[in-house]
């Protein structure tokens, strides 16, 4: 692995399946043990439900389920890792992920994450891939992981009188 000489950033590690994945730490707003949820009917089976967090709905995805179309294990190791999203036009809220072996963080420098070379318009969120000894890791970029039509469902804009 190269080290770059750049600023150091914290990324929270999780997986899909047998490949690793980064969340910016920064992006992480909390790190909680799985939750009981709200089902949201009409949503795409990968939406979940709906949270309760300190009186506000924060919607939750399976990232596992949206990514490989099967569900991520409940583990010990499963998390539910709220993150801070900004839905267009709107102000910055929380999303729910849920997410798999979520117990590893890792520092490096951004820039050592390079372009996959792969080009997926249905999955926009995955980002750059960083090469280590053991495997590469992918970054998830969180503002891409719902298209216009689901942020309208799930945060919908909120009309004042």
């Amino acid at each position: 692995m190269t080290a770059g000489n750049g600023p150091q950033m914290l990324f929270l590690l999780f997986q899909i399946g047998r490949d690793r994945y980064a969340l910016e730490a920064a992006q992480v707003a909390l790190v909680l043990p799985l939750a009981r949820l709200k089902e949201v009917p009409g949503t795409p089976a990968w939406v979940l439900g709906l949270f309760n967090y300190d009186g506000q709905h924060v919607p939750v995805l399976d990232v596992s389920l949206l990514a490989t179309g099967q569900a991520a294990a409940s583990r010990l190791s499963t998390r539910l890792v709220l993150v801070h999203y900004t839905p267009l036009g709107q102000a910055p809220q929380l999303l729910g992920l849920v997410v798999e072996k979520a117990t590893d963080t890792l520092r490096c420098d951004p820039a050592d994450f390079s372009d996959s070379g792969l080009s997926n318009q249905d999955a926009r969120y995955l980002g750059p891939v960083l090469r280590r000894d053991d495997g590469l890791i992918q970054r998830i970029n969180v503002q891409d992981l719902l298209d216009t039509s689901v942020q309208a469902l799930l945060f919908p804009e909120v009309v004042s009188e």
